[in-house]
């Protein structure tokens, strides 16, 4: 193999891998992603989010507590765990950069499966698609990564004509609150499509290794699913999270991702589309439940490795923010489920860990070089051992650049939000702290009420929490 030196990143171009039968029998990877999900499930322990396929991938594996995104938005956040590098270095920090035009030469994980003689498949969402504006095309997809794209389209996108929007003034669907509670059954949902599309490949790539990438669209808005996930969900057993008056009081306006408190809605709409993202949930989660069948019957489950994962958490209302494009704690954290024959099962981890630990995770885990310069680390110590608790700072940020402004309110100026979680604390700086800065406690202060940057009994902690700050973003850029 050969190393390439690219802006300070070593990576590898492949001469030759052998496929010979005599080699070892290699592990498949199911890569399973969710868009727009966050922890309220329960798996994750919040019991009223029905989530029997995903309690069933946890009883396989290990949950991650404490796990982040690099960037709450689907675009950059997808390119930074999928190259292994943060968005520093990809260079994508909005919806319209493709990453290989910062980093032509990189090689991506599945590329470095396919390149190692796995087959490799994407059906659905993996890389960033616009939602629903791309659904059935390749979207924003990586042509190198795959031998195989498969992109379904249900009425979901067929139909849009039947969604309701609740925030009319975002008049793409995409980036509003909108839904439907559509009738039919779940295979006429892109989603539904999706899934049984990947069951097919599953069929069919069962005589040899595979790394399938299954792309789920939901629960990303517009909320579409059938009227019986719905149904789960009673609007008069909805509650929305706890808010105070003074809740702004402390904290600077720029970690604001929208300049009206709940877009403007009222208590009843907001347990609509409350509810209409928790059907999503259990709509997508019924479809994980196919691949986990098929991988059953196919008697796969034993050789392969499991991950299930999303692109950054979504807001519900904290702090009267909705969505994401925030570094608050519900839109940093994400969930993260990693199954792998032969290791532990059905336990928890509070080591903190990031989204772009996946790529050096999944090449440790299947004995392949991984290319140098890669920005995460290899979590199978974790994974063996769970019980660990390695308290690694976990970081993101977000631009509020010239071709974001319009999303939040055309802030006059751009503004870069960096953050970091450590042990029980989060400290996030705005343009280096000249704009603002946040100090929470989710050991006494769960819910982001209390702003402490300012108080002078941390100073302390403030200070410690700088320093691992910006060591961070001296070593990426």
């Amino acid at each position: 193999m050969k190393k390439i030196k690219f802006f300070g990143v070593y990576l590898l171009t492949w001469i030759a891998v052998s496929t010979s039968s005599a080699q070892e029998k290699r592990p498949n990877i199911l890569f399973i992603a969710s868009d727009d999900l966050n922890i309220d499930m329960n798996v994750f322990d919040n019991p009223f989010i029905k989530t029997p396929n995903l309690d069933r991938l946890f009883a396989r594996g290990v949950r991650f507590d404490r796990a982040y995104c690099q960037y709450p938005l689907c675009s950059p956040s997808r390119a930074s765990l999928m190259t292994g590098l943060r968005p520093d270095q990809t260079k994508v920090k909005d919806l319209f950069t493709f990453f290989r035009d910062s980093i032509p030469n990189v090689v991506t994980l599945p590329q470095l499966f396919k390149s190692s003689g796995y087959t490799t498949a994407r059906v659905g969402k993996i890389y960033h698609y616009g939602v629903p504006r791309d659904i059935g095309t390749n979207g924003q997809d990586d042509s190198l990564s795959w031998d195989r794209r498969i992109n379904p389209i249900g009425i979901d996108k067929l139909q849009e004509d039947k969604i309701t929007n609740y925030t009319p003034q975002i008049p793409a669907l995409g980036g509003s609150l909108a839904l439907w509670a559509a009738p039919g059954e779940d295979g006429d949902q892109t989603d539904g499509k999706v899934a049984d599309e990947a069951v097919n490949l599953l069929d069919e790539y069962a005589d040899r290794p595979f790394f399938l990438a299954v792309g789920f669209f939901r629960p990303h808005t517009p909320f579409v699913a059938p009227k019986k996930y719905f149904d789960l969900y009673p609007i008069d057993q909805i509650k929305l999270p706890e808010e105070r008056d003074d809740d702004w009081d402390n904290k600077p306006t720029v970690a604001r991702s929208s300049t009206v408190a709940h877009y403007g809605l009222e208590i009843h709409q907001r347990k609509e589309i409350t509810q209409a993202y928790y059907a999503s949930i259990s709509f997508m989660d019924a479809q994980v439940g196919k691949l986990l069948d098929k991988l059953d019957e196919l008697k796969l489950s034993d050789n392969t490795i499991i991950v299930f994962w999303s692109d950054h958490g979504y807001a519900l209302g904290q702090h009267g923010l909705w969505q994401k494009q925030t570094l608050f704690e519900h839109t940093a954290r994400v969930p993260l489920l990693i199954s792998v024959p032969g290791y532990p099962t059905a336990k928890r981890t509070l080591s903190s860990v990031e989204l772009i630990d996946l790529y050096p995770t999944l090449a440790d885990l299947a004995h392949l070089p991984a290319p140098n310069g890669l920005q995460g680390k290899s979590l199978v110590k974790v994974l063996q051992n769970p019980d660990l608790a390695i308290a690694a700072p976990a970081y993101t940020q977000i631009d509020k650049n010239a071709r974001q402004r319009a999303w939040y309110g055309n802030l006059k100026k751009d503004y870069l939000g960096r953050s970091v979680r450590y042990k029980q604390w989060r400290y996030t700086e705005w343009n280096g702290g000249e704009d603002g800065i946040e100090l929470y406690n989710y050991e006494t202060d769960p819910n982001e009420f209390f702003n402490l940057a300012t108080d002078a009994a941390y100073k302390e902690i403030v200070a410690e929490l700088k320093v691992i700050l910006r060591n961070e973003s001296k070593e990426t850029k």
